[in-house]
């Protein structure tokens, strides 16, 4: 007689490998009540939102120059900047078959459980707020670095604007490392320090989101328009003062450098995917999403080449500041009334990269909750604004309880790696499908497939694993962050996805129930 030890074990292991086909996903979407007003223009806009941002503004300077964890490309990052353009393309093309075939929100998360299973679903969403939700820390912080730069130009505004306390404008550990504990105000004895500005700008950014994706959508467009003047501009203007002489030595790290440099400016395309999670809310969405997805891509990566040829150009390398590059450089070659004008365009920039992060945490957690693994509370939808009210209101809260204890470069460099291991999963997902569902309607063909797929994995698994030997502090949480997922999901994520299991089973069982009495009747 078969003992139930190993009846209990094949169904857990079972249940760990569930797949969910493609079309419940759909038959979820039509139930979920999100309204579609995006167009391909639409999509466009939110990628550019996504990209130039925070990569331009901040990150283009510890890429070149590096920091004391890792080397900079130096000028070669030109060179970093086309290996990760390429590194990219190939998950943006698998991301747009799969947003084809499965244009409902959730981007890799419901790709992974079509593909792979409930469990490693569940670990690419615990991925995917990592990259979204810690990649948003992150940019906060950096709004408020060009926040107060930008106000320290008006002599009129009181001193507290212009030259605020440290831990008034900065994260727990950045404050507590900068200055004494002495000069820090305290409550309990407590240190008391956190980013007043980063808080307040993410709680703009949930009530926008709280009131509609077209609404934000419309925000993300004033936001685009103002930086990509901005950055034209500067790319024009600083053309002026370039010289070649700067551009020497090309590469001073070599090979090292161009690699971390790409590691560093990948920071600048967290977020690009986040296209893929407004599936739900597109018109025609097999035609416009894979036109967003690769659009964007293509803009943003040549955006971010003339403006490295152009930086690089107009200083000396060690000439570079690694907190406000672009505004530096203008102010290197006397062209101070400009540097305001970035700090305007940054925060603008900053903005639009902060309302797709943000939107991009929701519509996962949104997903989720959908799928049983979070609590039921969180699926709900607005009945006015068509929105995951719930889920925007709590991702936005602990997003700003985080904002006061994480570093901002761990932060990034997080969410970095959250970012490749995404595209390395989606990527595998296609080959999977392609393999298990040949015959399925893909509206989008991921060209040379396997080739393409599979240059995508050896390039995103190939930088995260040189990134991996560089930058400790990261390398060490990144694997954390995942053990704490598996923790979750095995602690309450399984029995809650079961639970809803059996209720819908149920339900189906009334429906048939009622379904003979009538036929009876």
């Amino acid at each position: 007689m078969q003992t139930p030890i190993p009846n209990l074990l094949t169904k857990f292991i079972s249940n760990l490998i569930r797949k969910k086909n493609p079309d419940e996903f759909l038959e979820q979407s039509v139930k979920g009540g999100l309204k579609k007003t995006l167009t391909a223009f639409d999509l466009i806009i939110l990628g550019i939102s996504a990209i130039i941002g925070a990569g331009i503004f901040v990150m283009i300077g510890s890429a070149v120059i590096g920091t004391t964890e890792r080397v900079g490309a130096g000028p070669a990052l030109v060179i970093s900047i086309g290996l990760v353009a390429v590194a990219c393309i190939f998950p943006a093309l698998c991301y747009a078959e799969f947003a084809s075939m499965i244009p409902v929100s959730g981007s890799a998360y419901i790709y992974t459980f079509a593909t792979m299973g409930e469990f490693a679903a569940w670990m690419m969403g615990w991925v995917l707020m990592l990259e979204y939700a810690i990649g948003t820390i992150a940019v906060a912080s950096s709004w408020t670095g060009y926040l107060v730069k930008l106000f320290e130009g008006f002599p009129v505004l009181p001193e507290i604007l212009r030259n605020p306390p440290i831990w008034l404008v900065n994260d727990y550990k950045t404050a507590v490392e900068t200055v004494p504990d002495s000069a820090l105000p305290h409550f309990l004895g407590i240190p008391v320090c956190f980013n007043l500005p980063a808080m307040f700008i993410i709680a703009v950014i949930g009530m926008i989101l709280l009131k509609g994706i077209q609404e934000s959508a419309n925000f993300a467009k004033i936001m685009v328009f103002v930086k990509v003047t901005i950055i034209s501009l500067f790319i024009i203007v600083g053309a002026f003062y370039v010289r070649p002489e700067n551009w020497t030595p090309f590469a001073p790290y070599g090979v090292k450098g161009i690699l971390m440099g790409a590691f560093a400016i990948f920071y600048a395309y967290i977020g690009f995917d986040a296209i893929s999670t407004a599936a739900e809310e597109t018109k025609n969405p097999q035609k416009n999403l894979p036109i967003g997805l690769i659009g964007s891509l293509i803009i943003c990566s040549l955006i971010y080449c003339f403006v490295t040829i152009v930086l690089t150009g107009m200083m000396p390398m060690s000439s570079i500041d690694l907190k406000a590059p672009i505004a530096h450089a203008m102010n290197f070659v006397g062209q101070g009334w400009f540097a305001g004008a970035i700090s305007i365009g940054a925060l603008a920039g900053l903005t639009s990269v902060l309302l797709v992060l943000q939107y991009g945490t929701t519509r996962i957690l949104y997903a989720m909750a959908r799928d049983g693994f979070l609590p039921s509370v969180m699926k709900k939808v607005h009945p006015k604004f068509n929105t995951p009210w719930v889920i925007t209101v709590l991702s936005t809260i602990l997003i700003m309880i985080g904002s006061l204890f994480i570093n901002m470069q761990v932060a990034a460099e997080l969410a970095i790696f959250g970012t490749f291991t995404s595209f390395v999963i989606v990527c595998i997902g296609i080959l999977i499908l392609r393999k298990t569902q040949p015959d399925r309607p893909r509206p989008f063909k991921v060209p040379c497939c396997p080739w393409f797929p599979v240059i995508g994995i050896v390039f995103c698994s190939g930088l995260m694993f040189v990134a991996l030997r560089e930058v400790k502090t990261s390398a060490t949480l990144f694997p954390l962050w995942l053990i704490i997922g598996v923790v979750i999901y095995f602690s309450y994520g399984y029995q809650s996805n079961r639970k809803q299991q059996a209720l819908k089973l149920q339900k189906v069982e009334e429906q048939v129930e009622e379904a003979k009495l009538t036929h009876l009747n």
